[in-house]
């Protein structure tokens, strides 16, 4: 079937002529600075901020010269999480959280930022006049180049000005992001296919009275560009009821509401239109004159005399600029009745800010064309209102969606919208940027909201990562971690010490792999010592820590010269019994039962040793240096109330956690409890 349609290439129509030392030239010979913002993130922000990025913003724009128009230009389209299915380091917890959320749906968002330079008279062209209408383009030559210098000097003011707000960063974009390369494509490709990933290919562009279409997708068109349409309050910020309480407040930009609150494919682009002020302000006066010699003929003459007048007052009095402003919100999709729904879902968006939605059909073409970047000068003037710079910047997004951490250590979380993965690092990132001073964590929460539920979930992948872990817990949180550690590791991993009747709580507070005993070893198993043989209120004299530091000293060579003795409490007191007693007896020096009481020392410890009521505890056969295991759990729900265990488990846990403080250098620790 032959095409009637009027057809046209894009090379022949497009407006742009070259990207030249970072600036994009147009044809009309307008010169355009584009920007990629990053923006903070979502729920992240208070209302104070919100001022003070509002401030930085409205500073800014006013350093640009006259007949500037600024575009700041919002992507929002819908993305799928890939998972890492084919990593075979995954462990099987890891990959079925891979597994899990491979092709959850979010919404990414990309902001980008123009300022063009143009005339007086591209300004104030209308939709006739468009590029679209013109037969063929002829580029121009730039005129007033010490007006491009000076443009070129206010926007680096501009920059800098927004980049000392630690909250917003602006980057220049370079020619190979705007116009692509061979691996990937550009900004101006992806606008053209209404893709903003990946490689974009080209696609037939309809741009009909009744209908715009890209490709398969069919755009709809949402307005804001009359007075009428907007809402008689406008502020920074809003409060977000859903997350909000009686005592707290939850803030979301004024415009989030069209932002990442709209989960469908759009673009939100924003424009002002710096013009001379006061050549506005002066006609507004002549146009109030007019309308208060009318205002006999007609109400609405007076009405508008009435609106100007106070629109002048507020200029004059407060020293306001005049600008020009316009906002829309381009939709698409390739489903006639999902643009539908989507088209119900922006004006929804646009009813929660107070404003009147407009469904804008007799412009969507030339607005969808002076939205290329760098294109801005071709907009149509008449779908502009004049308002002021505070009201208009309200009208900015100011929030992106979550960001993975740049730290290769974190754990992964879930993005608050759309439960997508993010990788967050808590630990050392806020250390290096000063916002922490330790790593410190306090989860607090009432019972069943799932404090052991994230633990489990952050030591996994702490452990995942190469950390030492050691928890303590009562209820028996952390059984199942550590026993798939301990199978996937066949025993070498995944210590879990706990009491039960059949098989009761036991440690070797004398054993290491290495034979190593450094001060810190020594002290904890003389206060393990003392702590069995010396009741709390009874105090213990120099003498006495002295002589039980020299006896265990004297065992610990011992069993370093004669390997064939197993370092364990049942030997350690058989040598104190049978070797450390009697030679206390021939010293020179003779020690008195009153100065150190050995036999009370033996007596209060013979329930350890063996055949005692507690032999079990320190006589451990399982040989396992703490040191070197990186997963470790204390159970002590059963003993928490036992006054004989509960202090000798409490020492041989800060034991274990000080010896690998001192010894593991270099190495993340880990210690919930």
């Amino acid at each position: 079937m032959r095409n009637t349609a009027k057809v046209t290439t894009l090379e022949s129509k497009f407006p742009l002529l070259a990207v030249e030392q970072g600036c994009i030239v147009s044809k009309d010979a307008d010169i355009t600075v584009a920007f990629r913002v990053e923006l903070p993130e979502l729920f992240t922000v208070t209302s104070a901020e919100y001022e003070a990025m509002h401030a930085a913003w409205h500073k800014a724009v006013k350093v640009l010269p006259d007949f500037t128009i600024v575009h700041k230009q919002d992507w929002f389209v819908k993305e799928h999480y890939a998972g890492r299915l084919s990593d075979g380091e995954l462990s099987f917890l890891a990959r079925a959280s891979e597994r899990h959320f491979n092709e959850r749906p979010f919404l990414d968002h990309a902001c980008y930022l123009f300022l063009t330079k143009t005339t007086r008279q591209h300004m104030a062209r209308q939709s006739n006049f468009s590029s679209l209408c013109r037969g063929t383009i002829l580029p121009k030559e730039v005129g007033n180049r010490e007006e491009v210098a000076k443009f070129m000097e206010a926007v680096d003011q501009f920059e800098r000005i927004i980049n000392d707000d630690d909250r917003i960063r602006l980057t220049r974009m370079t020619e190979e992001e705007l116009v692509g390369t061979k691996e990937k494509s550009g900004l101006l490709d992806r606008y053209f296919s209404l893709s903003d990933t990946g490689h974009a290919s080209l696609e037939d562009i309809r741009l009909g009275a009744d209908l715009v279409r890209v490709g398969d997708n069919r755009l709809c068109l949402h307005t804001l560009s009359d007075t009428d349409d907007l809402p008689a309050v406008v502020s920074t910020d809003s409060r977000y009821e859903r997350l909000s309480t009686d005592r707290s407040d939850c803030r979301l930009s004024f415009a989030a509401p069209v932002g990442l609150m709209l989960s469908c494919n759009h673009l939100f682009n924003q424009y002002l239109f710096i013009e001379d002020s006061e050549e506005n302000l002066n006609r507004f006066e002549k146009q109030a004159r007019n309308m208060h010699s009318l205002a006999r003929y007609s109400r609405s003459n007076q009405i508008n005399e009435a609106w100007i007048q106070e629109y002048l007052n507020l200029a004059r009095s407060q020293g306001l600029t005049s600008i020009r402003a316009h906002f829309n919100v381009l939709a698409w999709s390739d489903d006639a009745e999902e643009l539908r729904q989507i088209k119900n879902d922006v004006g929804s968006a646009l009813a929660l800010m107070e404003c009147r939605p407009r469904h804008n059909t007799v412009d969507a073409a030339t607005l969808y064309w002076a939205g290329i970047p760098g294109n801005a000068a071709d907009f149509p003037a008449e779908e502009s209102f004049y308002t002021f710079i505070d009201p208009a910047l309200c009208f900015f997004t100011a929030e992106t969606n979550y960001r993975d951490s740049l730290s290769p250590f974190g754990i992964k979380m879930a993005d608050r919208l759309s439960g997508r993965p993010i990788h967050l690092d808590i630990s050392d990132l806020p250390m290096k940027k000063g916002i922490i001073t330790n790593r410190n964590k306090f989860i607090l929460g009432p019972s069943g909201s799932g404090k052991s539920f994230f633990t489990n979930h952050m030591v996994r992948q702490y452990y995942e990562q190469g950390a030492h872990v050691l928890l303590v817990d009562t209820g028996n949180s952390y059984e199942g971690l550590c026993g798939l550690i301990n199978r996937k590791t066949k025993g070498a991993d995944g210590i879990y010490f706990t009491y039960t009747d059949a098989r009761p709580i036991s440690f070797n507070p004398f054993y290491t792999d290495d034979y190593v005993f450094d001060v810190e070893k020594r002290e904890s198993i003389c206060t393990l010592l003392l702590t069995l043989w010396k009741s709390a209120d009874e105090p213990v004299t120099k003498t006495e820590a002295g002589e039980l530091g020299s006896a265990v000293n004297a065992y610990i060579e011992t069993i370093r010269t004669n390997r064939k003795i197993t370092p364990c409490f049942n030997t350690f007191y058989e040598y104190l019994r049978d070797v450390y007693r009697p030679e206390m007896g021939r010293r020179e020096i003779r020690v008195t039962l009153s100065d150190f009481n050995i036999d009370n020392l033996l007596t209060t410890l013979k329930q350890y040793y063996v055949g005692g009521r507690y032999d079990f505890l320190l006589n451990s056969d399982r040989n396992i240096d703490l040191l070197s295991k990186r997963f470790i759990v204390f159970e002590i729900d059963a003993v928490k109330d036992n006054k004989d265990l509960f202090p000798v488990v409490t020492i041989i846990i800060m034991e274990a956690f000080i010896n690998k403080m001192r010894r593991l250098k270099g190495v993340r620790k880990n210690d919930p409890y």
